[in-house]
């Protein structure tokens, strides 16, 4: 099961994955909440802070 890269709940649906870019490696997965609120995540392998 994914888990939001910025909220760090759960997932099963309704989520957007995409590699990190800045680095390319990492995938970041967001939840449609954080998403619309533009919540910041941090890249695991870069650190890169994104909106």
């Amino acid at each position: 099961m994914e888990k939001c890269t910025s909220c760090n709940v759960e997932l099963d649906q309704d989520f957007t994955k995409f590699k990190c870019p800045n680095c390319g490696k990492a995938t970041i997965v967001r939840c449609n909440r954080c998403k619309s609120i533009s919540k910041e995540y941090v890249c695991p392998a870069c650190g890169f802070i994104g909106p």
